[in-house]
């Protein structure tokens, strides 16, 4: 869209109200760590150092709201760490102006290149750069710096202890991931009774994962209705949809169909209430006309072949999960572990260090959109400490503050919270100024007043961001009061500074973008790429059978999962930006998403009937999945440089299977011993499937 609708999208966008709050018991406990350092230093009769008490704890206790299944009291000691050396080291450099700049400078790129890691550390960061240029102003000397930068840790410890002595809902976290893929499935179990072709979103499996990876000793603290139920979920996606698509399961239409809905019905209903079960921690009740439901009739709808091998499966599973969370597994008598299926190991700090580099490496590129973040905060940083500092004002620093907390990594977020930090301040620090102009509170009712504001803010910080930055405008107000502050003057500076900061970020972004739409085409070739293995390693399965085929097709899937997780996000936000890619437009990048979906489709559904190690080879098999492999992975690099792409090498390829094996169209299924079939002909039709979505591919690139 042009820049007109894409600014006013924004606009829009950052002044909307979610009526959604954090749990007020965890505001609660955030506020009283706030509360404790505040009125403790302000009791010591320091007003300038409970200031910074306010702060780092205020900081410290935001970062044990921020979406992680890293345990609370870490990110708050983390947080609490990176305040207090940011304030110390500040001040040190502070009495040489230009030192002074480039060091903002160097920790807002370094701030900048922490969003390689994820939100939750590049929001931190962000934070610890605000601190630096506040504290800066305070004391008056180094030891003066350093009981200020102690008064801040302090604050973290405080928020910490407070975390791990207080926790609110245990496990809630990983409770929450796991029983919305649950609940994602039961949806999805409804929509197939209607359509069979119905698509999934793999979003909450992937949330589940992320939360399943847990060190060693979490996992022997873990509850045992969390160990092991990930992997039901996961095996049950498949199973699901192969037993509703008519190619491969029950009938479009008749009495086979008929007992395929009662199943999925039943279905939706048991994995309804075992995610309830996960979520309360509480076994609920599933109706017995469900257990009955399941039973194999003898006569009657039935299904039959694949359809019937389908619905075992399913119902084994859905056996196993909802045993899982009704029965009080006490584990192994020895060894007291879950006997449930085990853990993802999460790297140990000396583990996640090389695992860190590895992704700032990643990033360390230009066309990266974190690496262009790094480069423009620590830019707008520097630029707006020399305007702050050079305008005669006393809080020079805001301008630079208001830009580091405003940037973010993409054009939406940038302007939609720009213009929200900029409506917020300017209504909070009015709302502030009035009640301190009109009534004249003492230091101790406005830091009442402040931890009012903090506990509001803490409150609504999910119901956007004009909304938070009211309140941290107010807070920063009242603990100025506090201090002493001349508060006319303040409110006339804070909104002058307020407003360059935010026209620094708008118009850094501006003049220095990181535009998603120009990513697309290498988000596209990822995914093919990535869509080319999944499927080529459920084909291989079939060719080469065993435990080592099977771990590669789930490998695969979880690279095809986070690859069309990127391009998501990707053309989400590509969506809001002002400009176009001049080669791929929304109608193409629409058309190719819908044949990456329909080989990933059919590559699911052959991971529902994966043979078992004593199946034979289907003859063929492992050559196609060469190919189709070789022919995905060049389509990724014609998309990347923007040349046309030719699957007529993977159509050879399947041509020359169905001559040199004529007799798989009336081949039989084959059974091994554990019951597993493998039937050439139904591989052969579901490769003919994978060909027909890339022709769909290469159709829409040349539209």
């Amino acid at each position: 869209m042009p820049w007109s609708p894409a600014l006013k999208s924004a606009a829009r966008s950052g002044l909307h109200v979610e009526p959604s709050v954090n749990e007020p018991v965890q505001v609660l406990r955030a506020v009283l760590g706030v509360a404790v350092m505040l009125f403790g230093t302000l009791a010591l009769g320091y007003p300038q150092l409970a200031t910074s008490a306010a702060l780092g704890s205020f900081i410290a206790g935001t970062a044990t709201f921020q979406r992680s299944f890293r345990p609370r009291p870490f990110l708050a000691l983390w947080a609490a760490a990176g305040l207090s050396l940011s304030a110390f080291v500040g001040y040190l450099v502070s009495p040489w102006p230009w030192l002074f700049v480039l060091v903002v400078g160097g920790w807002a790129f370094a701030a900048g290149l922490l969003w390689a890691l994820g939100q939750t550390p590049g929001i931190v960061a962000s934070q610890t750069l605000s601190v630096m240029l506040i504290i800066v102003t305070l004391p008056e000397d180094v030891g003066g710096a350093a009981v200020h930068a102690t008064v801040i840790a302090l604050g973290g410890i405080v928020q910490a202890l407070l975390a791990a002595v207080w926790p609110w809902r245990r496990w809630a976290a990983q409770r929450d991931a796991l029983a919305y893929a649950y609940a994602s499935l039961a949806d999805y179990a409804r929509r197939l009774r209607h359509d069979p072709f119905a698509p999934f979103d793999p979003g909450a499996l992937m949330t589940a994962r992320q939360a399943a990876v847990l060190s060693a000793g979490q996992a022997r603290k873990r509850p045992a209705d969390l160990a092991g139920m990930r992997s039901y979920a996961e095996r049950m996606r498949p199973v699901l949809a192969a037993m509703a698509d008519p190619r491969v399961g029950a009938a479009e239409e008749g009495p086979e169909r008929d007992r395929a809905r009662e199943l999925l019905a039943t279905a939706a209903v048991m994995l309804d209430a075992v995610a309830r079960s996960i979520r309360t921690g509480r076994p609920q009740p599933v109706p017995e006309r469900a257990y009955q439901s399941l039973a194999m009739p003898t006569t009657g709808p039935v299904l039959h072949g694949a359809g019937r091998q389908s619905a075992r499966r399913l119902i084994g599973l859905l056996a196993e999960a909802a045993d899982a969370v009704e029965s009080v597994d006490q584990g192994d008598p020895v060894s007291g572990r879950p006997s449930a299926p085990g853990h993802l190991a999460r790297p140990s700090p000396t583990q996640l260090a090389p695992l860190v580099l590895h992704g700032l490496r990643r990033h360390w590129n230009w066309s990266s959109p974190v690496l262009r973040h790094a480069v423009r905060l620590a830019v707008v940083a520097a630029l707006g400490v020399v305007i702050g500092r050079s305008l005669p004002v006393h809080h020079g620093y805001w301008a630079p503050m208001t830009a580091v907390m405003v940037m973010r990594p993409d054009f939406s977020q940038t302007y939609t919270r720009g213009v929200a930090r900029l409506v917020g301040t300017v209504f909070g620090v009015a709302l502030a100024t009035a009640v301190v102009v009109l009534a004249h509170p003492g230091p101790w009712v406005c830091a009442g007043l402040a931890v009012l504001c903090i506990g509001s803010g803490y409150l609504t910080m999910r119901s956007g961001y004009v909304a938070l930055s009211t309140f941290i405008s107010g807070y920063v107000v009242f603990l100025l009061a506090m201090a002493g502050g001349a508060i006319t003057g303040t409110v006339e500076e804070r909104v002058l500074l307020t407003l360059l900061g935010g026209l620094l970020a708008l118009a850094a972004y501006a003049l220095f973008p990181t535009w998603q739409t120009v990513t697309l085409p290498d988000r596209l070739g990822a995914y093919v790429r990535a869509g080319g293995g999944y499927a080529a390693a459920a084909v291989r399965a079939f060719g080469e059978p065993g435990p080592e085929s099977a771990a590669a097709v789930r490998e695969a899937l979880l690279d095809h999962r986070q690859a069309r997780a990127a391009l998501v996000t990707a053309s989400e936000q590509a969506a809001a930006e002002p400009v176009r890619h001049h080669g791929l437009h929304a109608g193409q990048l629409a058309d190719v998403r819908s044949a990456m979906a329909a080989l990933g489709r059919t590559a699911m559904l052959m991971e529902a009937h994966l043979p078992g190690r004593d199946a034979a080879p289907v003859p063929g098999a492992t050559r196609f999945a060469d190919a189709l492999a070789e022919q995905t992975a060049r389509a990724a690099d014609a998309l990347r440089a923007e040349q046309p792409v030719d699957f007529s090498g993977l159509r050879e390829s399947y041509a020359r299977w169905g001559r040199e094996q004529p007799l798989a169209d009336e081949a039989p299924a084959r059974e091994d011993t554990a019951g597993h079939t493998a039937p050439a002909r139904l591989v052969q039709l579901d490769a003919g499937l994978m060909v027909e979505a890339l022709e769909g591919l290469e159709q829409a690139l040349d539209d």
